[in-house]
């Protein structure tokens, strides 16, 4: 019998890290929650103890010419806090360029008013499910 196994985008912020998850049939990429650097590795093994996790897609902050910098160290930190967590879950990087202007356009076209569009949480989120969907269009 198959075992159907998620798979977790991830937003890191300088506050917050956004999360989304796959359906188990991995077809659907929806926003999970925004969360702490500090609530970010419960929430996540709260994730896992529901199914299990195939892999991280992480959101690679590169500069607009395409290249690496503090961002990118931040995110690198997180990497190896994610390894050390969950030694046997892949992770892959996922150029995440233009997202939050994506997450905003997104919230835009559902009709979501202005002052909801304002929370950077609401935002991240979003952007983590849209990192995970590139992924997704990309892989599958």
């Amino acid at each position: 019998m198959q075992e159907y196994k998620r798979l977790v985008g991830i937003d890191v912020g300088t506050k917050r890290i956004g999360i989304a998850q796959t359906d188990l049939l991995r077809t659907i990429a929806s926003p999970v929650g925004t969360f702490s650097h500090e609530e970010v590795i419960p929430a996540i093994k709260n994730i896992a103890s529901s199914a299990s996790i195939e892999a991280f897609i992480v959101g690679w902050p590169l500069t607009t010419k395409g290249e690496e910098g503090k961002a990118t160290n931040r995110v690198n930190e997180f990497i190896n806090r994610l390894k050390k967590q969950f030694p046997n879950v892949s992770i892959h990087k996922v150029d995440e360029r233009y997202t939050s202007v994506e997450a905003k356009n997104v919230m835009v076209q559902a009709g979501i008013s202005k002052k909801r569009r304002q929370q950077k949480e609401r935002v991240d989120r979003i952007a983590a499910a849209l990192i995970l969907q590139r992924y997704m269009e990309s892989n599958y």
